[in-house]
């Protein structure tokens, strides 16, 4: 396992990207983690959920012999596919001009999740959309 991705649940859009990532996991390289779930605040006190339901955060373990490194927003998403080795042009959203309107964008996604949610897919929140553990 390289990297954790702590993902919002209540999102069908979020879950919707973590059953691709997942389903192109063959590695085991990604490890996926529910800010909702009951007992995320014991295993996971480091990450505030109401900081990770704002932005999508990461653990990155780049070595064993060091210390995770936390990572926010589209470097989650960037290197999680890099990690399983699909979607190689997302790349071009951490060059130094994109990624500053990546970003940006990124932001407004995450506020607007819900909504944007309703507009894709009809439902704006579930109350049990999991991916396969």
């Amino acid at each position: 396992m390289k990297l954790i991705l702590f993902y919002d649940s209540s999102c069908p859009l979020c879950v919707t990207e973590m059953r691709q990532l997942q389903t192109h996991n063959n590695h085991q390289q990604l490890l996926f983690e529910d800010i909702l779930a009951p007992d995320f605040n014991q295993r996971f006190p480091y990450i505030k959920i109401t900081d990770a339901s704002t932005i999508l955060h990461g653990l990155y373990f780049p070595d064993p012999q060091q210390s995770p490194q936390l990572l926010l927003g589209l470097d989650v998403t960037c290197l999680a596919w890099k990690s399983i080795g699909k979607k190689k042009w997302l790349a071009l959203l951490r060059w130094p001009i994109i990624s500053f309107f990546a970003d940006k964008c990124y932001l407004f996604f995450a506020r607007n999740r819900y909504k944007i949610s309703y507009l894709f897919t009809g439902k704006s929140r579930c109350k049990n959309c999991k991916i396969n553990s």
